[in-house]
């Protein structure tokens, strides 16, 4: 048990087939609660409280009959229109933010994308629109990274202009004691849960849902993060953090996906994506 709920299992400078939701009993709904974070901000599109959201399983559960390999994908998922963003082999595909060539301080480790020495954040050499992301990461104690979205090389850096998943040892690390910057977060915007991240050195399964500016955050199969990009929640939000200094914060509609070097030890995996037709329905 977590602060009452069902166990399901940065400070620095500076978004398969459809999922069968099912619904967590209002008893544990009123027993969780909202995040103490989110209900001081007075915010009308706050964050799930823990506890409260749909569950869903990744698009392969790991162990099923039709469970791929990481860094391959299943028949399922080809058919779902997943591909491929790390073949598990090489860095094709990736480069430094602002950029060309093979990005520095990152390697292929054991079938793992791996911040092994300094090098800077890196990004896709494409750009998405709406899409759903989905890969696994691991962080060594006290680690600290994110997984960047919607990123503009307009800015100078990446957490300038684009928002993040933030990848954390909650339990290490000077972040992991506030919900806004804790793993699952959108980087001091919108919190995420207690109880849903794994220990450090354990893998997290983590996806993230962009649709016509609806943001989603899911690990572990929980959703954990929702927002509306451009909203008037949003619009509060940012004006009362540290990025309402950069105007483009937030502001596009399309770009790459990053990958934080944040100086410690990260490992990331089984990275794919698949494009999102407009069906109306936000987790695909």
């Amino acid at each position: 048990m977590v602060d009452g709920c069902p166990r399901v299992a940065r400070t620095r400078d500076h978004r398969a087939p459809r999922y069968a939701l099912r619904m967590i009993p209002l008893i544990v709904a009123a027993a969780c609660g909202g995040s103490e974070v989110d209900r001081a901000a007075g915010t009308e599109e706050s964050a799930p409280p823990a506890g409260t959201e749909e569950s869903a399983p990744p698009a392969v559960t790991a162990g099923s009959a039709d469970a791929a390999p990481p860094n391959t994908l299943s028949e399922a998922e080809r058919d779902g229109g997943w591909r491929l963003l790390f073949d598990g082999e090489t860095l094709d595909g990736w480069r430094p933010f602002k950029g060309e060539g093979a990005p520095a301080g990152w390697a292929v480790q054991d079938g793992t994308l791996a911040r092994v020495g300094p090098g800077g954040d890196i990004i896709t050499e494409e750009e998405f629109e709406d899409f759903e992301l989905s890969l696994e990461w691991r962080v060594a104690p006290g680690g600290n990274s994110g997984i960047f979205y919607l990123v503009s090389e307009d800015a100078d850096y990446v957490w300038e202009a684009a928002p993040e998943m933030q990848v954390l040892d909650d339990a290490g690390h000077p972040d992991g004691q506030s919900e806004l910057t804790s793993a699952g977060s959108n980087f001091a915007l919108h919190p995420a849960p207690r109880g849903v991240v794994r220990p450090a050195g354990e893998w997290n399964e983590a996806r993230v849902v962009v649709r016509d500016g609806h943001v989603e955050h899911w690990l572990n199969g929980r959703r954990v993060v929702e927002y509306e990009l451009g909203s008037e929640d949003w619009e509060r939000r940012v004006a009362a953090s540290k990025f309402a200094e950069w105007e483009r914060y937030g502001g596009t509609r399309a770009g790459h996906i990053g990958l934080q070097d944040h100086g410690d030890p990260v490992w990331y995996r089984d990275i794919k994506v698949r494009p999102l037709a407009d069906t109306g329905d936000p987790s695909g």
